[in-house]
């Protein structure tokens, strides 16, 4: 535990920093204990400084985009909790750069009305860039590593800015290199084709009217809390083919489960423990019903994971992050 005078020491350096600041007011699930230091940076300078700082007097740190995707503990982070506000966009003939805090739609809406074609997947994608590289997200069909051209990111301990083309991102299905090595992502650039913008606007509005159509927006979430699950080998799906005869055609050609699908199977939909809930309209969101807390979504998540295993042999894999655990 961080003691009082480090943290009066090092808010005296950085008077910015806030102390105590409850992540529930930062995360799209609307759930979390506080964090012991907050900051907010606005410029790349100001994220490696306080970083050094933060080294320097051996303070833990965990950096964020848009809290879309996160979990935090009830009992908060004792340590500092930085969230980037770099938001610039940068659009170039066919290219489109984005800060790290930038939010994911609007980086899809910006290129869409450049009349680039490309991103029209991340319409109404929560989050920002910076997460959505971390993740590789995607959805309808598209994902980051599609598009992308370099991400910018300071390389940890050393915090060294560094460019890495995407050969070197290690992009797999909801993941990257950034997952299993300790990097900052600072700016990705994408790289897209010039298109007609009133089909690309049609597409991007198709994509909101399925999202709104499927997607739970009455309750927080998380978004989707469980990766589908991906197979490479029949025999990973020979359980799951015994229990149900009828498997989506479509999900055995892309050898990808929908996770929603799986836990509209095992009957988990609309499940509950204290405020939060499997929603209604989306077997791989849980929403939070008004006062959950991070405990009921772990205990929940569980809950859900093992009917899957048991009755379907498929393990599901969690999507959100851990923090302060």
């Amino acid at each position: 535990m961080i003691s009082d005078q480090l943290v009066k020491n090092f808010r005296e350096r950085f008077p910015v920093v806030v102390e105590n600041e409850p992540m529930s007011k930062h995360t799209s699930l609307r759930i979390g204990g506080p964090a012991r230091l907050y900051f907010v940076a606005e410029q790349v300078d100001d994220l490696t400084n306080i970083l050094k700082a933060a080294q320097a007097d051996g303070i833990p740190f965990y950096v964020f985009g848009g809290g879309s995707n996160m979990l935090v503990s009830d009992q908060g982070f004792d340590g500092l909790i930085v969230q980037i506000a770099f938001r610039a966009i940068q659009v170039r003939r066919v290219t489109i750069s984005a800060f790290a805090g930038a939010v994911t739609s609007m980086v899809a809406k910006q290129a869409g009305e450049a009349g680039l074609a490309g991103l029209e997947w991340a319409t109404g994608v929560p989050g920002t860039i910076g997460g959505a590289v971390y993740g590789n997200s995607g959805c309808f069909g598209g994902e980051v590593k599609d598009n992308l051209v370099s991400v910018d990111v300071l390389t940890l301990p050393d915090l060294k800015r560094v460019a890495l083309p995407k050969a070197e991102c290690q992009f797999g299905y909801r993941d990257s290199r950034f997952k299993r090595e300790p990097h900052i992502i600072l700016m990705a650039t994408f790289g897209l084709k010039a298109g007609d913008f009133i089909d690309i606007r049609k597409r991007m509005d198709d994509i909101v009217k399925k999202k709104k159509a499927g997607q739970p927006y009455d309750h927080p979430s998380a978004g989707c809390m469980f990766k589908n699950f991906v197979y490479q080998d029949e025999a990973e799906i020979e359980i799951l083919k015994r229990q149900i005869k009828d498997v989506p055609a479509d999900m055995l050609a892309r050898k990808s489960i929908s996770a929603g699908w799986l836990v509209d199977q095992v009957g988990m939909r609309g499940e509950k423990i204290g405020e939060v809930q499997v929603s209604e309209k989306h077997g791989n969101f849980l929403v939070n019903l008004g006062s959950a807390r991070t405990q009921d979504v772990l205990m929940l998540t569980s809950k859900v994971k093992m009917k899957v295993r048991d009755e379907l042999g498929v393990m599901l894999e969690d999507e959100v992050q851990l923090v302060g655990f």
